[in-house]
């Protein structure tokens, strides 16, 4: 039997950072809303073509629990009728390399399934 080996690392902290940014864009829908924001800012409707398949519901929700943890920013335009845009606030935008970086690697993990290693 091989010896169990002891843990070395020390436990992440109770509220851990790791935890608190994946629980952002960990959401369905949450990295294609960065990722199009992350390019400009982006009304409700333009982000529901870019989305292929949400329901405006859920995009709603998305969009508001964004704007509620300050990655995302709601703006309503003096326009007949008013309209919205939602833009990356500097903190949304800190998310931008993480997905871009996890957009990278997708790219690297399908070739490799389709038999393009690198």
């Amino acid at each position: 039997m091989v010896p169990r080996r002891k843990n070395k690392v020390t436990p992440p902290p109770n509220t851990c950072p790791l935890r608190e940014c994946l629980g952002i864009i960990g959401g369905a829908w949450t990295p294609g809303i960065i990722w199009y924001l992350g390019h400009s800012p982006r009304t409700f409707s333009e982000l529901k073509g870019d989305l292929k398949g949400v329901s405006a519901k859920v995009l709603s929700t998305r969009l508001k629990k964004l704007a509620v943890d300050g990655v995302v920013l709601r703006t309503v335009k003096p326009t007949s009728p008013p309209t919205v845009e939602y833009s990356l606030t500097d903190l949304g935008c800190e998310l931008k390399p993480a997905i871009e970086a996890i957009v990278a690697v997708g790219h690297r993990l399908k070739d490799r399934r389709a038999g393009r290693v690198e």
